[in-house]
Parts: C-alpha cells; sequence; structure tokens
C-alpha cells in the first residue's frame, strides 16, 4: 500500500495546482522593445555592479553583440565629461543617454511560478510584470502548466521571440513528464532514480522538492546530483519530522525554499513542532497559523545547535532562498491587501483567488486576526536573525518571491523581497548582491549573468533614482518624493529593463499590464473592494 502521506501529500498538491495538466495561455510574440543592435552604448552611468563595489560613476558601458564589450570611466561627478574619452559609437550602432542614472545587472528571480489557470494570470501579464521591475531571470519552481509548456516558453524567450525573462525551468518532483498521467507515486528509491534521469532527458534544468520518504529523497537527490542538475525544496511539514534541511543538503539538495524544514533540523528539546492536538494539515489556517510560532520552538539564537546548524549548511555551499514577501500578509494581512497597486495591476480573477477559501492554495484567512499576526511577527525576528548571519558567516541568500498567492503580485513582490531583506540587517549593497549575483551563482549562471563585468550579457536595470538610498523606487509605481516647490511626485519606478541588449520600456510594459486588467474587468464591470466581493 502506498505511504498514506504520499497520498495526502499529493492530494494538496493537485488541490493547489500544483500537478494540473491545465495550462495559461502562452506569452504573444514580442512586438515590444528596441533592439538589439551590432553595438550599444550607454552613456553617463552610475554603475552599481552587483560584487559589494560602491557605486561608480560617470560610466560608459559597451555591448557588442549582446556581450559588455568595456566599461570605461568617462569623467567625475558634477563635471562636464570630456567628449574625447568616450569610446565612439560605430556605423548602425546604438547610443542610449542614461546620464545620472543608475545601471544595476538585471534581477533574478529565484522562486517564480509562471502563472495559472486557477488564478486566470496569461503568461504575458505575468511576463511583462516581472520585466518591468527589471527581471531579466527566473527559476519556474515545476508550475501547474507542465514541462514542456514551460520549455516551449524557454526558448522562445531564449530566442527573444517573446517578452520575457530568461527562464530556468524545474520540475515538479513526481510530475508528469509526457503530458498523461502524473507519477506522484513515487515511493521506492528505484523509481525515483528513473523519473530523475527521464526529467534530465526532457531537458529540465532542475527538481522543485516537496518532501518525501527519506530513502525517495535520498536516492532522487543523489541521482540528480549525478546528472548535473540543481534542485529545490519545500520541505512539507507531512515529511520535516524524518527529513528536513540537514538530510537535504546532505544528499546534494542546492537550495532550500522558504524556511520550512529548517527550525526544525535546530531542535534541542523536541522533536515535532508542537502542533494543537485538533490540528488538521488541510485546512491552512491550521497550516500556516501554527507555522508562524515554529522559530520559537527551535533553539535560541547563537546557541550551538543553532551554530551548528548553519556552519554544517555553510560548509555544504547551499543556498536559502527566504521568499520572506509571501508570507509577509501573515504579520499584516491589511497592508497587503491594500496595497496600492492592486488596484491598477492585479486581474480580478487574481484577486478572486487570493480572497478566503477553503481549497485555493494561500486563501487561509478562515478567521486571520491579531494573535496569529503577533506571532508572526516575531516569527520574522528570528527568521531574519538567521538569514542576516548566514550572510555575514559567507551563506548565500537570495531573492525569490514566489508570487501569485497570499496578496503578492508579480513583480511588484520583488522589490517588496529586497526591502524585508533590509530589514533583517542587509546592508542595501548586499540585497542588491542578493538579487543578482548571488541568484546568478544559484542557478549556476554566474558566468553569463549577475554583474556588470565585461564578457558577460547584456542584461541590466537601469532606474533614474539611487536604489541604494531607498529600495521603494524599484517598485512600479515608484515612491512619493516632496519637491523643492512644496508639489508631491512619484519618482522612480524602472526606467529601462534591458535583456540580451534589447531595450524595453519599463513603464510602457506596465501601461500594457494596465491594458490587460482594464479589459479584464470591462468584460465583468469588476472592481477590487472586499474579499469574494464583485462591484
Amino acid at each position: 500500500m502506498k505511504d498514506l502521506k504520499t497520498k495526502v501529500f499529493l492530494l494538496a498538491c493537485l488541490l493547489f495546482g500544483l500537478h494540473t495538466n491545465a495550462q495559461i495561455e502562452k506569452a504573444p510574440p514580442r512586438s515590444e522593445g528596441e533592439g538589439p543592435w551590432s553595438q550599444l552604448i550607454i552613456r553617463g552611468v552610475t554603475v552599481i555592479d552587483g560584487t559589494l563595489s560602491p557605486p561608480i560613476g560617470p560610466i560608459d558601458i559597451v555591448v557588442e553583440n549582446n556581450r559588455i564589450a568595456s566599461i570605461q570611466v568617462v569623467g567625475f561627478p558634477g563635471m562636464d565629461i570630456n567628449p574625447d574619452r568616450r569610446p565612439k559609437l560605430k556605423p548602425g550602432g546604438k547610443e542610449l543617454n542614461a546620464e545620472g542614472m543608475y545601471l544595476l545587472p538585471g534581477f533574478v528571480d529565484t522562486h517564480a511560478h509562471i502563472g495559472g489557470t486557477t488564478q486566470g494570470t496569461p503568461a504575458e501579464y505575468v511576463f511583462k510584470l516581472w520585466m518591468a521591475h527589471g527581471i531579466t531571470t527566473i527559476c519556474d519552481p515545476g508550475s501547474g502548466n507542465g514541462i514542456d509548456w514551460v520549455l516551449d516558453q524557454k526558448k522562445k524567450s531564449e530566442k527573444n521571440e517573446i517578452t520575457a525573462p530568461r527562464i530556468k525551468a524545474y520540475t515538479w518532483f513526481g510530475s508528469s513528464l509526457n503530458g498523461e498521467k502524473g507519477r506522484g507515486d513515487i515511493t521506492t528509491p528505484e523509481a525515483a532514480r528513473e523519473w530523475v534521469r527521464e526529467n534530465a532527458k526532457k531537458g529540465a534544468d532542475g527538481i522543485k522538492f516537496g518532501g518525501g520518504l527519506p530513502e525517495v529523497m535520498q536516492a532522487a537527490l543523489e541521482e540528480n546530483k549525478k546528472l548535473g542538475l540543481r534542485s529545490k525544496t519545500h520541505h512539507a511539514q507531512l515529511y520535516v519530522g524524518r527529513w528536513n534541511v540537514l538530510n537535504s543538503a546532505r544528499a546534494g539538495l542546492t537550495s532550500m525554499e522558504h524556511w520550512y524544514g529548517l527550525p526544525e533540523a535546530m531542535f534541542d528539546d523536541r522533536t515535532v513542532q508542537n502542533y494543537s492536538l485538533d490540528y488538521n494539515y488541510q485546512n491552512e489556517q491550521d497550516r500556516f497559523g501554527e507555522a508562524g510560532q515554529l522559530w520559537a520552538q527551535a533553539a535560541k539564537p547563537y546557541s550551538k545547535k543553532w551554530n551548528e546548524v548553519m556552519n554544517e549548511l555553510i560548509s555544504l555551499d547551499f543556498t536559502i532562498s527566504p521568499t520572506m514577501v509571501i508570507y509577509e500578509a501573515n504579520r499584516d494581512l491589511q497592508r497587503a491587501r491594500r496595497a496600492e497597486w492592486h488596484e491598477m495591476y492585479t486581474l480580478p480573477s487574481l484577486w478572486d483567488f487570493y480572497a478566503p477559501s477553503r481549497q485555493s492554495h494561500g486563501s487561509y484567512w478562515h478567521f486571520w486576526g491579531t494573535e496569529q499576526e503577533i506571532a508572526w511577527k516575531e516569527n520574522y525576528k528570528l527568521w531574519m536573525t538567521f538569514l542576516n548571519e548566514y550572510k555575514n558567516r559567507g551563506g548565500r541568500v537570495t531573492v525569490g518571491t514566489d508570487a501569485g498567492f497570499i496578496y503578492q503580485l508579480y513583480g511588484f513582490a520583488y522589490p517588496r523581497e529586497m526591502e524585508l531583506l533590509r530589514e533583517a540587517g542587509f546592508h542595501p549593497l548586499e540585497v542588491i548582491k542578493a538579487a543578482t549575483l548571488n541568484g546568478a551563482e544559484a542557478l549556476g549562471m554566474d558566468s553569463e549573468i549577475g554583474t556588470i563585468k565585461v564578457g558577460k550579457l547584456a542584461d541590466f536595470v537601469i532606474v533614474e533614482e539611487n536604489p541604494l538610498e531607498n529600495l521603494k523606487v524599484l517598485y512600479g509605481t515608484g515612491a512619493i518624493k516632496l519637491q523643492e516647490d512644496n508639489t508631491v511626485a512619484r519618482v522612480g519606478g524602472v526606467k529601462y529593463t534591458i535583456k540580451d541588449g534589447i531595450i524595453y520600456d519599463a513603464k510602457q510594459l506596465l501601461e500594457d499590464v494596465k491594458k490587460i486588467v482594464d479589459e479584464a474587468k470591462a468584460k465583468g464591470n469588476y472592481k477590487i473592494l472586499q474579499p469574494g466581493m464583485k462591484g
């Protein structure tokens, strides 16, 4: 007989859309963006290069055939630039005047689902929200669209046939690899190894696990590592009593998602979470409500057990993709619900998906209140303490969002995750490194992207305001700033997103998204009001 927990977990995955064969609408042919050109010169920027180096400028960056050909300092702040110091434009080339602006490497989202049918979110909508926020590379951790669908979009993005970030395609462990019946009944090491080999042949870049039987996890991770692919795991509560983060890291896991399995690895006075005796995993308010009490049950910060777990993970070159943003509604539901971008950029179908429900994943607002939020605020303090120290000791922390759930919108969730790392204690330069170089390293792409370096691909984010001073200028809605004449203005928002040397007007991409939303609202005479209500 199959393991009961395996059956329950698979049912949960089916309900949450992780194994569905339904596919969202693919992105249309690209009609946005200028270029590429044989040569592109970006003039006069201040560079934040992703390596922890301080900003420097003015700089001219020369791109030739989608590679950074030179990075040339051309003057001093506040002084006229001598034209003789500047690189010369070749015939057929393009100049982009970005004087006074800030240029960063393209952002990497290490946990980015490409929508789903239950949300009613077409790929164009999701991709443009990401690109409008400077996200030029994403890792899809096994979406409900199926591996064939994701690989198709990945190839089109590589050729720039669609407006989309670069895509790393991971497959949810046990899901269908042939568009037919899934393989969620994997309960033996032999079956696990076979599935892993099939996944590699399919062309996937890695695997997303949700936990599993110890012998199955061991076999699958070992085989995946042997094949040279990467992996990530959401350590589900159904298995974490037998297989936590340390077990996965030792077996070859390259990245953990969220934080499940990490406090459990640091238990020093218990072996299991202190579940209420009427707890039911299928009741998501139970699941997420009591998860907010978990970090307080782990070893104290800087204690022997806490240090041992941290140091071992770092020694294994282990990556943490915390996705703090996806749980932020747990500590302040009203703030998450009333974020100013929902009105213009959240699709009605997605808003309905967020609303309280007993079956939609992440819609667990059965009766969420003060007690749950206070517990989660304490949870964040302990979680952030671990992340900041992990970074301080040389551990890799990335920026991932898991958006499309729990009132977190694609694209907009990214700068919020950056702000949360800042709250955890990261210097703004460390936040930028987490968003760029760390993400590239986690996906095995740091030889091509992640820093501003000669020879790397031409993926850039250009913004008119200094993001180190205020990360809010990276939101598509920008930041409110009082002007010298005592008027209030919106400033910031990414100005240009450049991918493969192609220049995208980030604000125009947001206008395209707004049009998609307006058309959807018009069809249903819909306004964003209270949960489950239409106007």
